[in-house]
């Protein structure tokens, strides 16, 4: 018997993950111009305003209609939260306590801003999260039951029976809250030299390892056929395959056009314009299915 071809969704994958890629130049971008342009104190209650912001975006998403809008507020608002209230929450502690960045020997340049040296210490905090998530949840992340059949084997629907009340919003929200955060501590924890270093053959390892494992995750968005489910998954692809990325510019293999915007005001205008685009894109195909189906 033939088999049947699965259909693939090239568009739609396409366009969700240049949407979400083009996020992080962006959200780079923002903060190097906030520290510019901004003093010290009016960057602080900025920088916490949008994290506040943020969290209200996540929630208004809660009772927004239509998976795919729903999905891009969890999205946003979780991109203004994490940058917010989670990196420069850290940047403002870090300075306030005097915490000094990690220098290049030769050239005198920082290499690691202090606040993501810092970061490392949230590993608990995060592992307190994915335990939760273990032992709590039946839930559709494939990192996350791939651990429960591992740990608990045949019992893995006696441990974790039921799903949490599923919001869209939400789900988003925390996904992209989880996969930021394991990103930035695996990266942090193999550029330390007290645990590999960036030059380190398993660091490079693991940029190769991301890169290679961010199209297979392609490849399973592109059998998504929900404009919502394909942005979601977008986002593990993206941070996925950004950690190659960092890795590469850590390296200085490339030129980080993001990390100094005034300079490649061209570049990061271009980007935006693709950005926002896409997102007025996305989102009138949500309300256009809403109205359908309402």
């Amino acid at each position: 018997m033939k088999k049947e071809k699965i259909k693939k969704y090239w568009w739609k994958a396409t366009a969700s993950f240049l949407m979400v890629l083009f996020t992080m130049p962006l959200g780079h971008a923002v903060m190097i111009l906030m520290e510019h342009f901004l003093d010290e104190t009016t960057l602080h209650y900025s920088a916490f305003a949008m994290g506040f912001v943020g969290m209200l975006m996540v929630i208004a998403g809660v009772f927004a209609k239509g998976d795919t809008r729903q999905t891009l507020w969890g999205l946003f608002g979780g991109l203004l939260f994490w940058t917010g209230w989670v990196e420069f929450l850290f940047m403002y502690f870090a300075n306030r306590f005097g915490t000094q960045p990690e220098l290049d020997p030769v050239t005198g340049e920082i290499v690691t801003r202090p606040e993501y040296l810092i970061l490392p210490a949230s590993f608990g905090f995060w592992m307190m999260v994915m335990i939760m998530y273990l032992f709590s949840t039946r839930n559709g992340c494939n990192f996350i039951n791939w651990w429960q059949r591992l740990l608990f084997k045949g019992k893995k629907n006696e441990i974790a029976a039921r799903p949490m009340t599923r919001h869209t919003s939400i789900v988003t929200f925390m996904e992209l809250m989880m996969i930021l955060w394991a990103s930035y501590l695996l990266l942090m924890f193999c550029y330390d030299d007290v645990f590999l270093g960036e030059n380190h053959p398993v660091t490079l390892l693991v940029g190769l390892g991301c890169l290679i494992g961010s199209f297979f995750i392609f490849a399973k968005q592109l059998r998504i056929a929900s404009w919502g489910a394909n942005i979601r998954m977008a986002i593990a692809t993206v941070v996925v395959f950004w950690t190659p990325i960092e890795v590469l510019g850590r390296m200085d293999l490339f030129s980080e056009i993001w990390t100094d915007p005034l300079n490649h005001v061209m570049e990061m205008v271009i980007i935006l314009v693709v950005f926002v685009a896409l997102v007025f894109y996305l989102w009138y195909k949500g309300a256009r299915k809403s109205a359908a189906v309402g």
